[in-house]
């Protein structure tokens, strides 16, 4: 009896390690074919993460929460407000452009709080591995009040989880150096300010998006219906979009779209009763 109880308490710890571990992406390997794809599904910020897939709610402005099977809660350009939800994210990330996109005073009861920059001029860097997610950044420059160049002040954020890379590329302000695409690897999502000039003017982000060929677009950074349309109508025949009305969006390795897509999401703040 002792012998079986030893046993079955080496499964039941094999299981529970097994339950911990990141599906790996291939954020930095070759593009393969990838059989079996479905189409992205809708989903309420509150409901439980299909299996192998990541949860993401467009918050508004640049802020998404990100959700995974495990329960891991991750928001990025974390300003400080959420929604009328209670929200203790396990991850905040933040870029310092203008206060939109960060706060100087997140909960101390967020454990991971990930700024997107560092002293001026020196970046900085994340490589944070949550079982389940790792998280990482590529710093890039962005201006300054003052018409200059501040040296690796904002971050694309890159979360790999269930197998996916989705990228936030935060207050964008060039086109990435090659070395910069590299290390950025192959991003099968991506949230890309599209307001045409307060960060990327619409013919450099579409370059960026080309250089990327992400399955799914998400735009973000619009402030109006027309900024959004005038982005939409400058992207062609080579996206699809799909525009569902909605603020949320599920999606996994089976679901990715055989060709890149648009996905317009409607930035919604976090309800209690959702």
């Amino acid at each position: 009896m002792r012998a079986f109880l030893c046993l079955l308490w080496l499964i039941l710890c094999a299981g529970a390690l097994q339950a911990q571990e990141r599906r790996q992406s291939h954020c930095i390997a070759l593009a393969r074919q990838t059989p079996g794809l479905e189409y992205l599904n809708k989903a309420a910020w509150q409901e439980p993460v299909a299996q192998d897939s990541v949860h993401i709610r467009y918050i508004a402005h640049a802020s998404f929460l990100l959700r995974t099977e495990g329960g891991l809660k991750v928001v990025t350009d974390f300003t400080g407000f959420t929604g009328a939800a209670p929200l203790i994210p396990d991850v905040v990330t933040m870029n310092h452009a203008h206060e939109t996109h960060w706060t100087a005073h997140p909960d101390p009861a967020i454990p991971h709080v990930l700024p997107g920059w560092g002293p001026a001029g020196a970046g900085i860097e994340h490589h944070l591995d949550l079982g389940e997610m790792l998280i990482r950044n590529v710093s890039t420059d962005i201006r300054n009040m003052f018409g200059g160049v501040e040296a690796r002040g904002n971050s694309i954020f890159v979360f790999e989880a269930a197998g996916l890379c989705i990228g936030h590329l935060g207050h964008l302000h060039h086109v990435p150096t090659p070395e910069q695409f590299a290390a950025l690897g192959r991003l099968d999502v991506v949230m890309a300010a599209v307001d045409g000039g307060i960060t990327l003017p619409l013919d450099q982000m579409l370059e960026v998006l080309g250089r990327l060929r992400s399955s799914v677009i998400i735009p973000m950074h619009w402030f109006s219906d027309t900024s959004l349309e005038r982005f939409l109508a400058r992207t062609g025949p080579a996206f699809d979009v799909v525009d569902t009305g909605g603020s949320a969006l599920s999606v996994s390795l089976r679901s990715l779209p055989s060709r890149p897509t648009i996905h317009v999401l409607r930035p919604r703040y976090l309800l209690e009763e959702e």
